[in-house]
């Protein structure tokens, strides 16, 4: 029997994984139906760790006082949705509201994406399970965020609601920078009204890697360089625009990062449910690790207004995310890397993968 149907011995991790991929039937205050990146969920606090979990009707996994369900039977698992922050209720200086500036994510991070357009975003060149520009249209967001923007809300997000940590992304602009120097002045313009605030920044690999530098000196803690999958024949069926830049582009992003923020400071999405095999995705985790760069492992759920989902893509066997995650994760722990020691960013926070069920 393939590893793909066996699922784990840890019944907590088989548990999670089924939920991620199934979801929740339950309401959530705070929740993320569009945006860069692939996962659009209800946020919840899930036995004292944040989560990203589908608000799915027809799930088979119910919430009754605070508690976890499946049919009539109590899973033992602690579920709190995430109260709707205050700041969602202000408008900046020149008018724009907080939250079209920036999300609460989970319960303590602040996420915004700085540029809301992307150079890779028609059809043909676009990432199958992104949706950057979907809230843009949607009239939720704004094209690209001020410095001055990002600093108050920030400002405001830490002093009313407890935010904790900061994640900037960016959709790909033309330049050699890729974006990455509109982080460089937004970060900084952050940290000039909230010292000391731990933020993560998320980038494609810049043509100029001096930039990481400059990204690290603005006052940056942690970096993401996202690949999603290291299969060049799944890039190029899932993210053909992205796919032009190559994987030795990312390697050298990735060692430059690592020696400019340090080790386990740089992070890279792999993403379950894209056709790699489970066990070259194992390998190529287990690779960059030893690279110092951690390997956030993350289910595949193609959000509405996405390619994967108007041409019929599904989730991935719950099964097939408990395995891969739980394999993963132990080289992570024995390699004595976890998500908390990034201090900021996406697998610092964890809520969209399940890595942080199983010590990773």
């Amino acid at each position: 029997m393939s590893k793909q149907a066996t699922g784990t011995a840890d019944p907590a991790l088989d548990i999670r994984a089924d939920m991620a991929v199934r979801g929740l039937r339950m309401e959530a205050p705070v929740s993320r139906r569009k945006g860069a990146g692939p996962s659009d969920d209800g946020h919840l606090v899930v036995d004292g760790r944040n989560a990203a979990i589908p608000l799915n009707p027809d799930s088979p996994y119910t919430v009754r006082d605070g508690r976890a369900y499946k049919g009539r039977r109590d899973l033992g698992i602690a579920v709190e949705p995430v109260r709707r922050p205050a700041f969602y209720d202000l408008t900046t200086a020149d008018g724009v509201p907080y939250r079209h500036i920036a999300l609460l994510h989970g319960r303590d991070v602040l996420a915004t994406t700085v540029v809301q357009t992307c150079i890779r975003y028609v059809e043909d060149q676009r990432c199958r399970f992104c949706t950057i520009e979907e809230s843009l249209n949607a009239g939720a967001t704004v094209a690209a965020k001020t410095p001055a923007q990002l600093a108050e809300v920030a400002e405001a997000a830490v002093r009313l609601d407890g935010v904790k940590q900061m994640v900037m992304t960016t959709g790909t602009t033309k330049g050699p920078d890729r974006g990455a120097r509109n982080l460089v002045r937004s970060v900084a313009a952050v940290l000039g009204a909230v010292p000391g605030l731990p933020i993560q920044v998320q980038i494609e690999p810049p043509a100029d890697l001096g930039v990481l530098t400059e990204l690290k000196e603005a006052g940056a803690t942690s970096i993401g360089i996202h690949v999603e999958t290291l299969d060049d024949d799944v890039r190029r069926k899932w993210m053909p625009g992205k796919s032009t830049v190559p994987l030795s582009e990312y390697e050298a992003a990735w060692d430059q990062a690592v020696r400019v923020f340090g080790w386990n400071r740089v992070s890279t999405y792999l993403l379950v449910g894209l056709g790699e095999d489970p066990d070259e995705l194992v390998e190529g985790a287990r690779g960059l690790i030893e690279r110092g760069v951690y390997p956030f492992v993350v289910p595949m759920r193609p959000m509405l207004g996405t390619l994967a989902r108007r041409d019929g893509a599904t989730a991935p066997p719950p099964r097939l995310v408990a395995d891969i995650t739980g394999r993963v994760a132990a080289h992570l722990r024995a390699a004595g890397m976890t998500g908390t020691g990034q201090e900021a960013g996406c697998a610092a926070c964890g809520a969209c993968g399940v890595l942080s069920t199983v010590g990773g």
